[in-house]
């Protein structure tokens, strides 16, 4: 049976949940949700297992902290030899507006902590599907902005990206990298009411 990991970043403790760094965790915890599945406290990391036509996933939330991600990535891709092609990354993106996506087959870290610290330890051959945050936040507050937790507002907007998030999860697992980005980089969110929609490309 092909062996999946799906990694969701962020920072365990009560103070960090909910909070925009910690979208990959909120992902996972809605593929847990919807698939009827819970994570158990494990090595580095909470892990829950399931199923998908044959395909065998491991869902990881890394309790390492983000800084050290990388640790609990190596520890699982290792322990249940899985190659890292096989492994997908979900991570918030600031440079992304609030609830956009974007699947990468393999990149930089650029200026992600804790993508930063999966590169040290097993490169940049990996998916990550990048959860955008928004960037309202003034020069010098990026630390708090990231930290901070999303409104009722931010949350209504963020839901329909979460939602598809949990399907780019199982297209990545059933078609692979590359059709599902096909899929799935091309499209757009419906913005918030108030914004402007008069340059709205038809599908």
């Amino acid at each position: 049976m092909d062996k999946y990991l799906i990694v969701g970043l962020g920072n365990p403790g009560r103070e960090y949940a909910e909070t925009r760094h910690n979208i990959g965790y909120m992902v996972l915890d809605a593929f847990a949700k919807a698939s009827n599945i819970v994570f158990d406290d494990r090595r580095y990391g909470y892990v829950a297992e399931t199923s998908l036509k044959g395909r065998k996933l491991y869902l990881l939330k890394p309790t390492t902290y983000m800084n050290l991600s990388g640790n609990a990535v190596r520890y699982w891709l290792n322990k249940e030899n899985i190659d890292e092609s096989r492994m997908l990354v979900v991570v918030d993106d600031i440079s992304l507006p609030l609830g956009a996506l974007r699947l990468k087959a393999n990149g930089s870290a650029g200026t992600h902590n804790g993508l930063g610290h999966i590169q040290q330890l097993i490169g940049q051959q990996y998916a990550r599907l990048r959860v955008g945050i928004g960037n309202d936040f003034p020069r010098g507050s990026q630390v708090d902005y990231v930290l901070g937790c999303f409104s009722d507002e931010e949350r209504k907007i963020l839901q329909p990206g979460i939602d598809t998030a949990v399907d780019i999860i199982k297209s990545f697992v059933l078609a692979g990298v590359n059709i599902t980005m096909n899929q799935y980089n091309k499209r757009k969110l419906s913005p918030p009411p108030s914004s402007e929609t008069s340059n709205e490309q038809q599908q």
